[in-house]
């Protein structure tokens, strides 16, 4: 069978970094293939989706050699990062802008437009609507929605629904299903349980970049299991695994009730002058972890702005026992991992990155020595100290994002989405360190769409619904009322 895309004897190496991360590396996809690429963080994952193309090195400029380079004659990529596929500013701009490049009428556009929209599951009142202005999430969507609207033979998507909550994640799936059924679709995904009815074959790459198994599911699942978990991948009820083997020795954490952390009432936050969020009221304690869950614009990463005072805000909001607005600096009390990790990264290595902060209190070099090494240690950053942030993957940026927030370990963390784009090895290690900073009396209020930390790390949850606080719970009264599907 003819190959539709592949590479024969490919070397790839990043400037600056010293070893190749693809050497005499051969792949070969068939027509009409639905394959997953499988590997730990960094592995190459989301370059190789880039080599398939030829977006490296005809676009980015990568150094490569390859004996043989198979590219497909139409194409559609689905970035990690939707803000690094948008060309235009605004919504429907976006999609027109793939139909001008299709010869698409103008009079026709805009019944296309809100075709791929509803496919993806975004309404506006109005199309013509600012990016920027959405939410990760809504961003996503949009994205698959311009990627779809180019009708591609194949279709390479990186990570697609990472950003969606799950019914979103659900109805982007079944969308893309759909219309992939006749297609070639090459995946990189995490939640590998709402594709692996989907996809045929399996790629498994290793940690340096090489193919360690190529198969059937069934195969690479059955056969390489041990792999999968030595490698810290994701596979089928890894999260019920790792339960089992792990969560039960850790003991549980006593919450001081007796004092507060966070109190909110009446509290407002606006963006200019339209309120964008309200909550009338809510509290966090000492010892707490607090998921913030709800839709794709709910609000739920305007509730962790507004608590870190970076947009306008009105109403009482209480920080360990003190108005905010008598607080000389917030950031002594409380830090913020944002949802994109490139939005705070202020140097130019990985260790400077996460040692910035202590560099700020005028802290001893010894003591910020020990201090960032062991933190990069724990996320698995050590071998690119000196690499710059933005030379690292993005589970890798994500990572290096949380060990610089955290770095200074102050009582009240702030996270949005923090697990995006991790590997399970990296993510579990992530939530065991934020488990440890909680047994010390740190309180974590953290935005996700992963059920299964509501239900196994969470002791609270704060709903979000269109712009307002809800309603907060315990998290096994909040599981008690889900659906099973998304979870354990």
């Amino acid at each position: 069978m003819k190959s539709i895309a592949g590479m024969t004897n490919m070397r790839l190496k990043f400037p600056g970094v010293e070893p190749l991360l693809f050497e005499d590396f051969s792949l070969s996809l068939n027509k009409g293939e639905k394959v997953l690429l499988l590997g730990p963080s960094g592995s190459g994952k989301s370059t190789l989706l880039q080599v398939l193309t030829g977006l490296i090195p005809h676009s980015v400029e990568v150094p490569m050699k390859a004996d043989d380079l198979i590219i497909p004659d139409s194409w559609g990529f689905l970035f990690q990062d939707p803000d690094s596929q948008f060309c235009m500013p605004y919504v429907d701009e976006e999609i027109a802008f793939v139909l001008e490049n299709l010869q698409v009428p103008r009079g026709e556009m805009e019944i296309y437009i809100e075709h791929y929209l509803r496919k993806v599951g975004l309404e506006f009142d109005d199309i013509h609507t600012k990016i920027q202005t959405l939410s990760g999430g809504m961003k996503q969507r949009l994205a698959i929605a311009s990627v779809l609207a180019l009708e591609p033979e194949v279709l390479f998507l990186d990570e697609p629904t990472a950003m969606l909550d799950p019914h979103g994640t659900k109805h982007v799936w079944d969308t893309i299903k759909k219309v992939g059924e006749d297609k070639t679709v090459v995946i990189v995904e995490h939640k590998i349980e709402q594709i692996v009815d989907f996809v045929d074959r399996v790629i498994l790459l290793g940690e340096s970049g090489n193919i360690i198994a190529d198969g059937s599911k069934q195969e690479v699942f059955d056969k390489h299991k041990n792999t999968l978990i030595e490698q810290g991948i994701w596979y089928p009820d890894v999260w019920g695994e790792y339960i089992q083997a792990k969560r039960m020795d850790i003991p549980p954490v006593n919450i001081n009730r007796e004092k507060s952390s966070v109190h909110l009432s009446d509290f407002s936050a606006y963006r200019g002058k339209v309120e964008t969020l309200r909550v009338k009221q809510a509290n966090a304690h000492p010892g707490e972890w607090i998921t913030v869950l709800g839709e794709n614009g709910a609000g739920k990463s305007t509730l962790l702005l507004a608590l870190m005072n970076l947009i306008k805000v009105k109403g009482s909001y209480r920080v360990l026992e003190q108005e905010y607005e008598q607080i000389k600096n917030l950031a002594d009390y409380i830090t913020l991992v944002f949802q994109n990790p490139e939005f705070q990264f202020v140097t130019n290595s990985v260790y400077e990155e996460a040692a910035f902060t202590l560099h700020l209190e005028n802290w001893g070099e010894e003591q910020i020595f020990l201090r960032v090494n062991h933190l990069l240690e724990i996320y698995h950053l050590h071998k690119h100290r000196h690499t710059h942030p933005y030379q690292l993957s993005i589970g890798q940026k994500r990572r290096l994002s949380v060990a610089a927030s955290i770095v200074k370990e102050q009582p009240i963390i702030l996270l949005d989405e923090p697990t995006f784009g991790q590997d399970a090895k990296n993510t579990f290690a992530i939530l065991e360190q934020l488990e440890k900073l909680r047994a010390l009396g740190a309180t974590i209020i953290m935005v996700t769409h992963d059920l299964n930390i509501a239900k196994h790390f969470a002791t609270k949850v704060w709903e979000v619904e269109g712009g307002r606080l809800v309603k907060e719970s315990p998290s096994s009264d909040y599981m008690e009322q889900r659906s099973p599907a998304f979870i354990l």
